[in-house]
């Protein structure tokens, strides 16, 4: 039976998955960092309250080391004469616009429990429900704070592997290095594998890899132990700075000055084939280049309108610049529409269909000298083309075009602990 109402734990069934939103305080203490646990707290006292007999409580949500305890406390608190608990960690591993084939086909399943023979016996139970469609080789089996552990370990692996790949983009930048041909000889590396080694203007985006990662900085802090914590804050830190840099890349080649210019930005969702934007590189793109009196046109295939317009609402511009808000935003109804007329046309997300755009019709269409800045490289076949018609490309870890003239040598110095709408200077 598969319920997604908490009453139904009522029913003589023997497991419960707790699988709810973990988002980031936005307020107290820890707040930008910890991970606020209200509705993990609010689904535990229902279970509590409903439940009856025996039950197996799976953790799914993302949580820090040592939440099961916490719900197993409130357990204690309110247990009845017939009703006792074994609380496991089994978090997801699934990625967003795979999520389906991630859960029919894992990498591995992870399964944390009570190292008693009460908690053993849960995890065999979880385990043999899993066991008729993945193989016992893939079943992995630890004790709770292991498993918790993991799956914040794992996503700050990941954001790891994108911030030091987008390091490196940056001094290939300066050396005449490309990125893609570095990334592929260390990623022959049998060691290394060539995995999330794509450098972008995109760095990692979504509704985790950041929560995560800052979460796992607030619990080194919280635990004493502070070089931990610093290291961690860095992967953070370079994300940003790729974004900053990438913006203050378009700001630099248009002639140190985008006020009043109308820039195409194609792609507003973090990653092709969703429609989300949460922490999507674009939104940070856009505000800064909204701070620097920048006319946004911007097309996605799927993401809406209004959800553009919220995530650049004039609540969140800054005050340095009156112009800034709204009026500087223009949501287009196709890519042709959007680089009409254009100075520059900015990619931020690598969908498929920004490869096989009629480039020659949106040159002939735009201001001259007309720049594509290919922040995820999805143009790279079409460079040579592109300049045949008389682009000036740019992109990620690797220098095409030379610079014109009068366009500043250097990107400026940006300090990395300035908030996203702090007006550049170049």
């Amino acid at each position: 039976f598969l319920s997604n109402h908490c009453d139904h734990s009522t029913i003589p069934t023997c497991s419960l998955l707790c699988q709810v939103n973990t988002p980031t305080k936005t307020f107290g203490l820890g707040k930008g960092r910890a991970a606020d646990l209200k509705y993990i707290e609010a689904c535990a006292r229902r279970i509590a309250q409903v439940a009856t007999g025996y039950k197996i409580v799976v953790e799914k949500s993302t949580v820090p080391v040592r939440a099961a305890e916490s719900i197993q406390r409130i357990f204690s608190a309110n247990t009845k004469s017939d009703l006792s608990f074994q609380v496991l960690s089994n978090p997801e591993f699934l990625a967003e616009g795979t999520a389906i084939s991630d859960l029919k086909n894992p990498d591995r399943v992870l399964i944390g429990g009570d190292e008693t023979p009460e908690g053993q016996r849960a995890i065999e139970t979880l385990s043999s429900i899993y066991m008729r469609w993945v193989p016992q080789t893939r079943i992995i089996t630890t004790n709770t704070w292991s498993s918790e552990l993991s799956k914040l370990a794992a996503n700050a692996f990941l954001a790891q592997r994108i911030s030091s790949i987008n390091s490196i983009s940056a001094l290939c930048e300066v050396t005449g290095a490309d990125v893609e041909e570095v990334a592929h000889a260390i990623g022959t590396d049998q060691r290394i594998g060539n995995r999330f080694l794509k450098a972008s203007v995109a760095g990692f985006g979504g509704s985790c890899f950041q929560k995560d990662v800052l979460n796992l900085v607030y619990l080194c802090e919280a635990l004493n132990l502070p070089e931990v914590a610093r290291y961690w804050q860095q992967v953070i830190e370079i994300n940003e700075y790729q974004r900053r840099r990438f913006a203050a890349r378009v700001v630099s080649c248009l002639f140190n000055t985008v006020t009043d210019k109308k820039i195409a930005l194609l792609g507003f969702a973090f990653k092709k084939d969703t429609g989300d934007t949460r922490e999507s590189s674009s939104i940070y793109i856009s505000k800064y280049l909204m701070d620097e009196g920048a006319h946004l046109h911007i097309y996605d295939p799927k993401v809406k309108k209004e959800q553009i317009l919220q995530d650049l609402s004039p609540s969140t511009a800054s005050a340095e610049n009156p112009k800034q808000g709204l009026s500087l935003v223009s949501i287009a109804s196709d890519p042709y529409e959007a680089c009409d007329n254009a100075h520059a046309i900015v990619i931020c997300t690598e969908w498929d269909i920004f490869k096989e755009l009629d480039y020659e019709r949106i040159y002939q269409a735009m201001l001259k000298p007309a720049f594509i800045f290919d922040g995820r490289r999805i143009l790279d076949s079409l460079h040579g083309r592109l300049q045949q018609l008389g682009f000036q490309v740019e992109t990620i870890g690797k220098r095409i075009s030379q610079r014109l003239p009068f366009t500043a040598r250097t990107i400026a110095q940006l300090d990395l602990q300035a908030p996203p709408l702090k007006k550049l200077k170049l």
